[in-house]
């Protein structure tokens, strides 16, 4: 059950993806992730709010919002610190880069997911899984090539570095995610109505220092609709993706690898509503990473 529920993750990661690339297209990216952030926010706060005043029944819906000790606490204020830093790169990345680059380079994520999973909890890897993951890699590195033909070159672009420390950060808080869901037993909706809360405090402190002092980046602001929405299809995806995790026979290492299914709807759909380079060509590596994909699934 634990692999479709990450499938369902996958769909609405690769929808969110989309909508993150028209929020922050020639737009200023902080106050898109606040807007994006808090929008997620204000749909779980329902769920805050019944859970103090009617328990019971939040309870029946499986949607109560736990009390949790300030120790817990600590560990989601982490959780948000990490995917804050995350996020602001992968956003001022994703504003300067097309996103059938942006998109396979984060696909790289399993790979340090997977080196994580190994050492940190000791989950074994066979063959078909080494396979796998090694063809993700190698897929990847063919869209540096196809990058240099749209004068993104990968070693002199700061973007694509940007883009790497983002991945890595994101696969950090995969690993997190493991820890916080099965060891701290936190059921989803807790971890993410607290989550978004922490994620926005930290924002408000960047904005008050990077962009509310400055008339002109508050002009540069534009507001869209898909601001609010790239928040409420993280927030079903994240659901989805946690509740997975309470599984536990549950593998942080597939499940990361099986979220980046995501990248058919934005190499493919995105590619064509942006109208970006070299999609065909695209196609290739991206069979890779999905070869990839299959091995670790069927192994």
């Amino acid at each position: 059950m634990w692999m479709y529920l990450g499938l369902l993750a996958a769909l609405f990661l690769g929808l969110h993806n989309l909508c993150k690339k028209h929020a922050v297209q020639g737009n200023e990216v902080f106050p898109v992730l606040l807007g994006t952030i808090s929008a997620g926010f204000l749909l779980l706060l329902p769920f805050y709010i019944g859970s103090v005043f009617y328990p019971e029944y939040m309870t029946s819906i499986q949607f109560y919002i736990d009390d949790i000790p300030w120790k817990t606490h600590g560990f989601i204020v982490v959780k948000s610190a990490i995917m804050a830093s995350s996020w602001v790169l992968a956003y001022q990345a994703l504003k300067h880069l097309p996103i059938t680059i942006v998109t396979p380079i984060r696909s790289a994520g399993p790979f340090f997911t997977f080196i994580g999973a190994i050492t940190i909890y000791q989950e074994k890897p066979n063959l078909w899984q080494w396979l796998g993951f090694f063809l993700i890699i190698f897929s990847v590195l063919l869209y540096s090539r196809i990058g240099k033909k749209e004068g993104i070159h990968f070693t002199r672009n700061k973007w694509i570095f940007a883009i790497i420390g983002a991945t890595f950060l994101g696969a950090s808080s995969g690993l997190y995610d493991k820890f916080l869901i099965q060891k701290l037993s936190l059921n989803p909706q807790t971890l993410q109505f607290w989550f978004c809360f922490y994620t926005i405090l930290i924002l408000l402190i960047i904005l008050s220092i990077n962009w509310f002092p400055y008339a002109k980046k508050r002009k540069a602001f534009t507001w869209r609709w898909s601001i609010p929405l790239v928040g409420i299809l993280l927030q079903i995806a994240d659901y989805f993706y946690f509740k997975a995790l309470q599984d536990p026979e549950a593998l942080i290492m597939l499940l990361s690898a099986i979220k980046r299914s995501q990248i058919i709807i934005a190499v493919v759909i995105g590619g064509i509503i942006f109208k970006e380079q070299n999609k065909r060509k695209k196609l290739v590596p991206l069979a890779g990473i999905m070869c990839g994909v299959f091995l670790i699934l069927y192994s």
